[in-house]
């Protein structure tokens, strides 16, 4: 199947695994203020600013996902959630600060192979 989709399409396909590392680099800074897995720790948890655009993040991201659901056979679109171990050690990088190395460039480039592999 050719991947000739229009634009918003695309954005779909890959803005959404970019959402879905945005929230995760959330949830992991919302992991250094969390309490304890009590009432008082789960309602703060529930109030955390971070947590919230997380899950706004993941909602926001699942709705355009349904979209994309729409004109995309799952076979081909799903292979695209695999972006999100690409976009993720990124965000971590820029936002925690976290190293990438060679291995990660590897992995990248094995993704994306897959990726064309897949949908070609």
């Amino acid at each position: 199947m050719p991947l000739n989709f229009p634009a918003a399409i695309w954005v779909g396909l890959l803005g959404t695994p970019f959402l879905i590392a945005a929230g995760q680099v959330l949830f992991k800074l919302t992991s250094a203020s969390t309490g304890g897995l009590d009432a008082r720790g789960l309602t703060s948890l529930a109030l955390n600013p971070l947590f919230l655009a997380a899950l706004a993040l993941y909602g926001f991201g699942t709705i355009v996902w349904i979209f994309v659901l729409k004109q995309v056979p799952l076979t081909i679109a799903y292979s695209f959630m695999g972006l999100t171990f690409c976009f993720v050690p990124l965000l971590a990088q820029l936002f925690l600060g976290e190293a990438l190395t060679l291995r990660y460039f590897l992995g990248v480039a094995l993704i994306i192979g897959g990726m064309v592999a897949i949908n070609s």
